[in-house]
């Protein structure tokens, strides 16, 4: 039987020490390759990304699975994490009901099943499903959303992010997953400056590319923000937008015009949310991705050319590629700003 990890509230901000359990799971051989320390270097530039060497993983890992809709249903013949070794296994994340709300008990009925990623991008890489049995699709649900934010609340690390991505945006499994994984460098989207939207449910605009919408909780007030996050993924689905999700300990938002700012704070989690050109079919492996860790500035390269011949300018040129045109953004954020208020 796994390892059972029963939290409330109380946890949050405290050290949940799976690392050892990941580290355990590497010694015994269950990953396709020992990760070691990743070559890795800041490319020079005002985004400072975090560019790492792994190229075992662009050899070894498994192949994903080819999509043909944000929408697709889940099926059981293909893998999914029901059919994965038992060690693999971490630990199953349930939720006390000390401190919770009727209505978050409502919309939270499940575990969070908490498994290695056998190819990992880095130190601790897991992955998050919410109770393999139910066989969901990759389209996330405010149970999913709630527990990646709480996840992230729940370490004292401030480099353990999470993620998400969509069917059509690089999503390699149809069975509903996040990513966690541990990276030792800031990132920008951790400080990046944000124009409000409609600060009074924490939703706002990144001012600076990539273009995205951003929501931020701290503790107090995090089920309805998840609420928000949620109707804006459902309603991104509903329009076969694809999009990538990532989760980050940041800074309180602030806008570019405001005066002096504490950056240096952690207290709360920023969740950004990237509106994606779709790409479906089977993923070319020897392409640069362009998921939820290279839209937040970390970019694992899987061949030592691309590796060191990385710019900040080619990096930003092969991003733009994979996001909608501006006038599109635009009339997204407007229409999500009218479906938000009409909750």
């Amino acid at each position: 039987m796994p390892l059972q990890f029963t939290y409330s509230h109380k946890d949050f901000v405290v050290n949940v020490r799976w690392k050892t359990e990941w580290t355990d799971r590497q010694e015994k051989g269950l990953f396709r390759y020992t990760l070691g320390d990743l070559q890795t270097r800041i490319l020079p530039g005002p985004h400072y990304f975090v560019a790492q060497l792994n190229e075992k993983r662009g050899i070894e890992r498994r192949k994903p699975q080819a999509v043909c809709s944000i929408r697709q249903q889940f099926d059981g013949k293909l893998f999914n994490f029901n059919k994965i070794k038992p060690d693999e296994v971490i630990l199953e994340m349930l939720k006390s009901d000390e401190g919770g709300s009727e209505d978050n008990r409502e919309t939270a009925p499940c575990k969070m099943v908490v498994l290695v990623n056998v190819s990992p991008l880095e130190f601790g890489h897991s992955l998050f499903v919410p109770d393999p049995s139910l066989c969901l699709p990759q389209v996330l649900t405010r149970f999913a959303i709630q527990s990646g934010i709480e996840s992230v609340l729940m370490s004292s690390d401030p480099g353990f992010r999470m993620g998400f991505n969509s069917l059509g945006a690089f999503a390699s499994v149809n069975h509903l997953h996040l990513h966690g994984y541990y990276l030792d460098h800031e990132l920008y989207v951790e400080t990046v400056p944000v124009t409000p939207l409609l600060p009074h449910i924490g939703f706002y605009s990144l001012s600076e590319f990539p273009a995205g919408f951003m929501f931020y909780t701290e503790s107090g007030g995090l089920d309805e923000v998840a609420k928000a996050v949620c109707q804006v993924t459902d309603f991104l689905v509903d329009a076969d937008v694809c999009h990538n999700l990532f989760l980050t300990r940041g800074c309180p938002p602030y806008s570019p015009e405001q005066g002096h700012v504490d950056r240096s704070l952690r207290s709360g989690v920023r969740i950004i949310v990237w509106p994606k050109k779709a790409c479906f079919g089977a993923k070319e492996e020897s392409a640069f991705n362009v998921a939820l860790c290279e839209l937040a500035g970390h970019l694992p390269f899987k061949n030592m050319e691309e590796y060191q011949r990385a710019t900040e300018d080619g990096v930003l040129d092969i991003i733009q590629k994979f996001l909608p045109p501006k006038e599109e953004f635009l009339k997204l954020e407007q229409q999500l700003i009218q479906h938000l208020r009409d909750k």
